[in-house]
């Protein structure tokens, strides 16, 4: 349980706690003072209808700011349910992936596998998932060839593995044009990914 949650839940609870103190009678409290202070002045009626009036304003205020809580925590939380399906959309928009590396070797789109595949976990979230806390973290030893990438997200004990597999691929080079309409000199190599994914960490 998060932070965020359990302040929302500490919040509920007090407001609980208020609204049971605004329920209590008069006559009760009057009761209890006179017996720890039987010599104390009487406590007017006001004075109980105006410490009614505090603890529900205080108990609604409450119960509304946990409302609001939970609503921040839901946009911040991913559901097993939403991250299964993000991973699943993920492997199928990145299983065929081509693109291209510069002359030191970097892809030209992005910068690692776990970069990519968490972007891509991100926008096939959803219209309801969080836009923020996926993790993705390669294992080690892996290679630009053949790496295991490790998903999770923030709200979900789900954790996913998604393999990755790069091939050569000739047909997906770019050649950038020369100079004047010439022929270029610079190849960029394309490159091709078989992805997959399983339940459970690399």
């Amino acid at each position: 349980m998060d932070a965020l949650t359990k302040l929302n839940i500490f919040c509920l609870v007090l407001s609980a706690v208020f609204l049971a103190m605004a329920c209590v009678k008069a006559d009760r409290v009057r009761a209890w003072r006179a017996d720890f202070n039987p010599s104390a002045p009487d406590i007017p009626d006001s004075a109980f209808t105006l410490a009614r009036l505090l603890f529900v304003t205080i108990a609604g205020i409450g119960i509304y700011t946990s409302v609001q809580g939970f609503g921040v925590v839901d946009d911040m939380s991913w559901s097993d349910d939403e991250l299964t399906s993000a991973v699943r959309g993920a492997t199928d928009d990145l299983d065929g992936y081509t693109y291209q590396n510069d002359e030191s070797g970097t892809p030209l789109y992005f910068d690692d596998y776990a970069s990519l595949i968490e972007q891509k976990v991100t926008e096939n979230g959803g219209g309801d998932a969080p836009e923020t806390g996926v993790t993705t973290e390669p294992s080690d030893p892996d290679t630009e060839s053949d790496t295991h990438i490790t998903v999770t997200a923030n709200g979900t004990d789900k954790t996913f593995c998604v393999h990755v597999v790069r091939t050569r691929s000739k047909k997906d080079d770019y050649t950038p044009p020369g100079i004047a309409g010439r022929e270029g000199t610079l190849t960029f190599f394309g490159y091709r990914l078989a992805v997959a994914m399983r339940e459970g960490a690399c």
